[in-house]
């Protein structure tokens, strides 16, 4: 089930899943997290948080009308390749599309640009390098 969630609860999955457990959970906590236009969405399972993501109000570059980042999704271990991240994009592309946002996107790592492409985003920059992270890719994905 996908609900609503604070920043804090994001924490521990984007620490262990797209840093493999090496920070603090402060040091997990992204610019932007606490701001009233970001929500967190997390997939629950038996009561268990096993999918997160965050999306920022964002504009990106020279794309118009209202943007938001989608930053820190992070599946738990045992449950990847099953759907739940995919469930948080499109209720999140619902829910946008109700606050008339007019796009999402994100950077997306290398590893991950077939899910993004499997949920409808396309992409829109060369390849890059995040420091300490890796490949990365910039995705577009056309809300209204």
């Amino acid at each position: 089930m996908v609900k609503f969630i604070s920043g804090k609860d994001v924490l521990p999955l984007r620490n262990e899943v797209l840093r493999d457990g090496r920070l603090q959970l402060h040091e997990c906590v992204f610019s932007g997290d606490e701001l009233a236009e970001s929500f967190h969405l997390g997939y629950f399972r038996d009561e268990q948080l096993v999918c997160v993501a965050s999306f920022h109000s964002q504009d990106y570059k020279e794309y118009t009308g209202r943007g938001y980042q989608l930053r820190g999704m992070a599946t738990a271990p045992g449950y990847q390749g099953k759907g739940l991240g995919t469930q948080l994009v499109n209720f999140a592309t619902v829910y946008l599309k109700g606050q008339g946002a007019n796009y999402m996107w994100c950077n997306a790592r290398k590893v991950a640009v077939s899910f993004y492409q499997n949920s409808g985003f396309e992409v829109i920059s060369d390849e890059f390098e995040i420091s300490g992270i890796g490949p990365h890719y910039v995705m577009y994905l056309k809300i209204q």
